[in-house]
């Protein structure tokens, strides 16, 4: 009986040291999560920050005793704790001339304390990759404005040939500089958010998002009457200049044999046009203006004959 009690307390010993030393092992690890960018836009200095996220769920680690570095060609640099924010660490990693990506991991060593005994560790990440684009879209001058408004874009690597498309619809696109465009919100409804990308021979980037907001739209005289064969003149006038290849204003009637007039385009550059209006077969009814974008506009028209 002394000896089966014996073996149990050995075997409880033995289960008891493999229970501590698995709740040591799965309690010392660590998550190593890189938060530095894929693609870094170019900058004149060359220097890129690399940051790494450092978290552990044990107290046997010493804090104090983490030491995390990274790897560049063969070649290791320490990190330093980041300036902003707990558990996180960066380093300047200045790229060598005539190169535009690299490929680094992390490697991290730490003490772990356990019944008063110091125990070095260390933990490595998988291989990540930096590289370093010279054409980007930074961002949008405005995030909302009216249908037909220019709006600047600011990047890097602008070409001549490049467009830009408002929610898949090209907008007119005018290039100024390799930092710099422009462009004209096409006539998409209001009220809405679109995606505005940039499209190039070589690449499509995403330059951000712009709401398009109800335009006004003004047109006068607000009510016509006329005779037959009587002309007066519209006046269509835009919230803003008109872009280039002009803006077409859509303009529909339900009395067509009463109203001749001809296509409502107003110039490119230009922010009103003048339309004549030529009365013809006798009736009542309505223009309607419903260009996208704007607020729909209704002119009563009236058109009686000459000797009325």
């Amino acid at each position: 009986m002394e000896m089966r009690k014996r073996i149990m307390r050995r075997n409880l010993g033995l289960g008891g040291l493999l229970l501590a030393g698995l709740v040591l092992l799965g309690g010392c690890n660590m998550s190593l999560v890189n938060l530095t960018p894929e693609t870094h836009p170019a900058n004149p200095s060359n220097v890129y920050t690399l940051t790494l996220e450092v978290n552990h769920r044990s107290g046997a680690v010493d804090r104090e005793s983490i030491s995390p570095q990274v790897v560049i060609d063969g070649q290791m640099f320490p990190m330093s704790p980041a300036a902003v924010g707990e558990n996180l660490f960066e380093f300047d990693y200045r790229l060598p001339p005539g190169r535009d990506r690299a490929a680094y991991y992390y490697l991290v060593r730490y003490d772990i304390v356990s019944d008063g005994r110091r125990h070095q560790r260390e933990e490595h990440s998988a291989i990540h990759n930096l590289a370093v684009v010279n054409r980007y879209a930074l961002s949008l001058e405005v995030d909302r404005a009216p249908a037909g408004s220019r709006v600047a874009l600011v990047g890097r690597g602008f070409s001549r040939s490049d467009q830009v498309f408002v929610g898949g619809e090209p907008a007119e696109t005018v290039f100024e500089s390799p930092t710099s465009l422009a462009f004209f919100l096409p006539a998409l409804p209001a009220g809405r958010t679109y995606q505005v990308t940039l499209r190039g021979a070589e690449s499509t980037l995403n330059a951000g998002s712009i709401r398009i907001d109800e335009g006004r739209l003004r047109v006068v005289p607000e009510s016509l009457s006329l005779t037959t064969g009587a002309r007066r003149m519209l006046v269509f006038t835009l919230p803003s200049e008109a872009p280039p290849g002009g803006l077409l204003i859509p303009v529909t009637t339900d009395v067509p044999d009463s109203v001749i007039m001809p296509e409502v385009i107003v110039p490119a550059g230009s922010r009103s046009v003048n339309i004549p209006i030529e009365g013809g077969s006798p009736g009542s009814g309505n223009l309607y203006v419903e260009a996208a974008g704007f607020e729909e506009i209704i002119i009563p028209v009236t058109i009686r004959r000459g000797d009325s």
